[in-house]
């Protein structure tokens, strides 16, 4: 592993431990050049998925588009980073234990909702109203009243 502060590449490893629910190893670094110590972390390559878009235009698999969009849902909420962080890595976990090559956006939203309907009501309304497009105030009115019946 090259030094990110000298670009020498003599690093040794000084720790190693599970994150992300072991879904990845954390470990932290020291280089014997310039003894700069940083961190990386190490996860396991999956088989490249696509995700089919509403309108049947195929792109790879952005983990960053599904935090982007529940971080603008969240926006101003009392929902913390590693709250946001941990609903989106529950829903990538998902999505690849479906072991499938290919993915519509729509399952990908869904699970978002699911999650995001948990973790805090307004977030999944600024959610909701986005991915399905509501169109008047009357869909809204519905989405709210399903959230406010549960």
């Amino acid at each position: 592993m090259k030094c990110p502060f000298c670009s020498h590449e003599n690093t040794r490893v000084i720790d190693s431990r599970p994150a992300e629910e072991n879904n990845s190893i954390r470990r932290r670094r020291v280089c014997d050049v310039c003894s700069r110590r940083f961190t990386t972390y190490e996860k396991v390559e999956t088989i490249p998925l696509i995700v089919i878009k509403k309108d049947d235009n195929r792109e790879a698999y952005d983990r960053s588009k599904i935090e982007v969009g529940v971080l603008r849902a969240c926006h101003k909420r009392p929902v913390s980073a590693d709250n946001v962080n941990a609903l989106v890595d529950e829903v990538e976990t998902d999505i690849f234990n479906r072991e499938e090559k290919e993915i519509n956006s729509r399952v990908i939203g869904e699970l978002v909702m699911n999650k995001l309907k948990d973790l805090d009501a307004v977030a999944y309304v600024r959610f909701a109203s986005v991915y399905r497009e509501f169109k008047d105030i009357n869909t809204f009115m519905d989405e709210l009243k399903k959230v406010l019946d549960k």
